[in-house]
């Protein structure tokens, strides 16, 4: 484990959750955006806080662990930890597969400072990025006690904070890196999905969309054939990305049940997927709960022909916007020592 007062560097990366038709089940960390995370180990005595969370950047989140999803992952974590203590054999401590031990008297304290260069509520993953960072940096302080099936547990203990519901579809890919299939929840079960090349265009409108928000306005029943074609195209969108079949990844990427509803929280939503798939794209759809929207493309000509399209849309009807061209990041949170 590392050493105590020690600190650690921590690269937490945006997610896409859903990828258009698999609401709460799939999704893929990028490489850009990203948050940046600081954090150390302390002795903790007496009755003082045992999470200090320090906000560095400009959007003054809670800075109580209860309330902010950084400090409820982390909660999760210490309550986890202790009952491991409690349950040790080991008379003198835990051991931790890498060197050194937790004495079974030690009481932990973190201090976790957040960057986020993933803002808040633009539907790439701020709260997972800051959910899954917390949890990978406390592991790897404490010698990577806890698996990463472990993580994903603790880390939706932020997301049902920022939006009422425990899921992992942007938990699993910003811990496991790559694109990821919830196949449940209770238990939980992960499975890293292989991929091909993908590039990734994104453009997040300056508009807010809270993930509670987009979730009260879904209906609470579906048809049977639109169930049957969304269950089509979420085996279609699986199977495309493991046998590399980028044209059966492009039809897949079809929603007939969430991006009809949610679609009109977003402006100029259908008008710029349209053009975005005359410039090459494969598809695409809303990044999460939006306002972000996403599209994958074969190659790094097409995402940016795409970024164009996107520009010229929201430039068009003077909605100020951000876009990103990045790929699959493949690696997940990282930590440097």
């Amino acid at each position: 484990m590392v050493a105590a007062n020690q600190w650690i560097k921590i690269k937490a990366p945006a997610t896409v959750a859903n990828m258009v038709c698999g609401f709460d089940i799939l999704g893929f960390a990028v490489n850009n955006p990203y948050d940046e995370m600081e954090m150390r180990w302390m002795e903790r005595s007496g009755e003082e806080p045992s999470i200090t969370i320090i906000n560095i950047d400009e959007y003054q989140l809670p800075t109580d662990p209860e309330k902010n999803v950084a400090g409820a992952a982390l909660i999760a974590l210490l309550e986890e930890l202790d009952e491991k203590i409690k349950e040790s054999t080991i008379t003198k401590g835990i051991s931790s597969p890498n060197t050194g031990k937790i004495p079974a008297t030690t009481k932990i304290k973190f201090e976790v400072k957040i960057n986020k260069l993933i803002k808040p509520g633009s539907g790439v993953g701020s709260s997972a990025a800051s959910s899954a960072g917390a949890v990978v940096g406390a592991n790897y302080l404490l010698g990577n006690l806890f698996s990463k099936d472990d993580l994903v547990r603790f880390a939706m203990n932020g997301e049902k904070l920022a939006s009422g519901v425990k899921h992992a579809d942007n938990i699993a890919p910003c811990i496991f890196g790559g694109v990821t299939l919830v196949r449940s929840i209770f238990p939980l079960e992960v499975v890293a999905l292989p991929s091909p090349q993908l590039y990734v265009t994104i453009v997040h409108p300056q508009i807010e969309v809270r993930t509670a928000d987009a979730r009260s306005i879904l209906r609470q029943k579906v048809l049977l054939k639109d169930a049957i074609k969304q269950w089509g195209n979420i085996a279609g969108l699986v199977v495309g990305l493991m046998k590399s079949d980028y044209d059966l990844i492009g039809r897949s990427l079809e929603d007939v049940i969430i991006e009809p509803i949610r679609s009109i929280l977003i402006p100029g939503f259908d008008e710029l997927k349209k053009a975005c798939k005359q410039a090459g794209a494969l598809g695409g759809g809303i990044s999460g709960s939006g306002p972000s929207i996403f599209m994958l493309s074969k190659t790094k000509e097409i995402a940016i022909a795409v970024e164009k399209e996107m520009n010229q849309l929201y430039d068009g009807i003077g909605l100020p916007h951000h876009t990103y061209v990045t790929t699959i990041n493949q690696a997940g949170v990282e930590v440097e020592a």
